[in-house]
């Protein structure tokens, strides 16, 4: 049974009653509980009477990370590719009916930015790309991916989903994690954001990871986009996800992520709140129930929070981002162009020598990599640059 139809089996009523409804005794007995946490257990952990817990279940999962993690904090930078997209996605910075300015990075400009990126010491990539067949294909992906890979021995992406045999050459190219967020896991809010473009299928979307670890690729990320429905029930969605995908992907590596909306191009404001310290919470929550999974913190975080969030479970963050093509060098100025309802339109003469492409959201920690990198050794712990290398499974 794929992941679609067990989703479609959900008790989602039973389980939200219980995140809002599980009295703050459930949380001390699950935090304090040896055994794995159920779905309904994960579901209290999310419930407003856990927040008086809070301090006993940040405790708990500081020390659980701790015990199969260690003290380090793996750093990543994402690379835009390319902000060309057929989708209407109501959120997006790159929906296709946005006036902005697009760009798809060639093989030498794409070279620049990472050897940008190298300087600064990364050494673990997430290319990152909107959908568009005629500039974003899988022979695109995999010359991008093999140009990275001869740079910095981790590359993983961030693509529009695709059939598992359209994966395998970049899988065989050097990509070793895929990441595709399902944004909202409840189909009615699904169908009113994404109104245009093959995005519109929830099911195909839905089944994406199950895809890429046929194809190959070891490292399998999700996540939901907190913002566009009920937190609490995107999170015991993300959780079942999970769960599905460490049972019957038990090979591949999974991590989860947990963006926040963030301003943009078309001006969407969220249409539900995930405040900070419930994000506090959610980390804890996921930690607990999943001691093995690494959790994943992006810049559209402020820095006094990630700070914060740390020490209590992430294991993955990016630092010194940029969310527009050539937005590490400048490369790719003298292509750019722009969209009118997804036709494209010259700027001519007057783009002007400093313009770049548009980012697909605004950053909230600007610090630079080395200013994180810092950080995070002040707060006790090691920041890690590389942690894989394919000569491991060569």
């Amino acid at each position: 049974m794929s992941f679609v139809a067990a989703f479609d089996r959900l008790p989602f009523a039973s389980l939200l009653d219980r995140a809002h409804t599980a009295p703050a005794a459930e949380s001390r007995r699950i935090a304090a509980s040896p055994d794995p946490l159920s779905l309904a257990d994960f579901a209290a952990l999310l419930s407003p009477a856990a927040d008086t817990e809070l301090e006993g279940l940040c405790r708990r999962s500081q020390e659980i990370t701790r015990q199969r993690f260690g003290r380090v904090i793996r750093l990543f930078a994402p690379l835009y590719l390319s902000n060309e997209c057929i989708n209407n996605c109501a959120y997006c910075g790159f929906s296709r009916d946005n006036p902005i300015l697009r760009v798809t990075l060639g093989p030498d400009e794409l070279a620049r930015e990472t050897r940008a990126l190298a300087a600064q010491g990364f050494r673990n990539i997430l290319l990152v790309a909107g959908e568009h067949p005629k500039f974003v294909s899988n022979g695109y992906l995999a010359e991008c991916t093999r140009a990275v890979q001869g740079v910095v021995p981790s590359v993983s992406l961030e693509v529009g989903p695709m059939e598992a045999a359209d994966y395998r050459p970049i899988v065989a190219a050097g990509a070793e994690g895929l990441v595709v967020y399902q944004e909202t896991y409840d189909r009615e809010v699904y169908a009113r954001m994404h109104t245009t473009g093959p995005k519109r299928d929830f099911d195909w979307r839905l089944a994406c990871p199950e895809r890429a670890y046929e194809a190959g690729f070891r490292r399998l990320g999700i996540g939901a986009l907190y913002g566009l429905a009920d937190w609490r029930r995107e999170a015991i969605a993300v959780a079942a996800h999970a769960d599905y995908l460490l049972r019957h992907c038990w090979k591949a590596m999974v991590t989860i992520s947990l963006p926040r909306l963030r301003p943009c191009a078309g001006e969407f404001q969220p249409l539900t709140l995930l405040a900070d310290r419930e994000m506090v919470r959610l980390v804890a929550a996921f930690r607990l129930a999943f001691p093995d999974v690494g959790l994943v913190l992006s810049t559209r975080e402020p820095a006094r929070l990630r700070d914060g969030l740390f020490p209590l479970g992430i294991t993955h963050a990016s630092a010194g981002s940029h969310t527009e093509p050539g937005g590490y060098t400048g490369a790719g100025r003298d292509q750019l162009h722009t969209t009118v309802r997804g036709r494209m339109v010259g700027l001519g003469e007057d783009r002007g020598p400093t313009a770049l492409a548009t980012g697909q959201f605004e950053i909230a920690d600007n610090r630079s990599p080395a200013a994180v990198a810092e950080r995070i050794r002040c707060l006790g712990y090691e920041p890690v640059w590389k942690d894989w290398d394919a000569a491991l499974t060569a």
